[in-house]
């Protein structure tokens, strides 16, 4: 009898023990993520990007309509001018919005080019106020945004030369699949 009593307690000793062994390794174990949930996780951060590229973008947009806005009692040049200004200012503000929001190379060369090209096209409404010199004028703007591409060119030549070649290989690697 007393060796039934002590099997018996050594047998639930020992499930006790095991259930104990397998509740503190349950804890200590770092918690597996599931993939689905990862992916969802990043839909979710995607569905915020998103949301926060609208509403940057519609910010941007009233505030361009706003500035037209102020445009609008003045006369004459002045009034283009201002335009010009406040249409340039959107541009590049969606532009610099674009790269912030996905950054690369190209994005980062549209942003200069945008701002180059703002630039070109407020002082060429700038030009317009000058009678006499307008056309030197509008010649200098011409070549100061003439300069400034050719520097965006050089700048971002290394980054074109790999583009191109990466493109150029996965046209080949393409045409080599049967």
């Amino acid at each position: 009898m007393q060796t039934k009593l002590m099997s018996i307690a050594a047998a639930v000793a020992l499930a006790l023990a095991s259930t104990a062994q397998a509740q503190t390794r349950n804890d200590t174990d770092k918690p597996r993520t599931n993939a689905a949930e990862t992916r969802s996780e990043v839909k979710e951060a995607n569905k915020v990007d998103r949301k926060t590229k609208h509403s940057e973008e519609e910010r941007i947009e009233a505030d361009a309509k706003a500035a037209k806005a102020r445009c609008e009692p003045m006369k004459g040049n002045a009034k283009d001018v201002c335009q010009a200004e406040a249409k340039a200012k959107e541009k590049v503000a969606k532009a610099e919005l674009e790269q912030r929001f996905e950054p690369s190379a190209r994005h980062a060369r549209k942003v200069e080019e945008t701002k180059a090209e703002a630039q070109y096209e407020v002082a060429k409404e700038k030009c317009e106020s000058n009678k006499d010199g307008a056309h030197a004028c509008k010649n200098e703007a011409k070549a100061n945004y003439e300069r400034a591409k050719a520097d965006i060119k050089a700048k971002h030549a290394k980054a074109d030369a790999n583009r191109e070649r990466a493109a150029s290989t996965g046209a080949t690697r393409e045409r080599a699949k049967p």
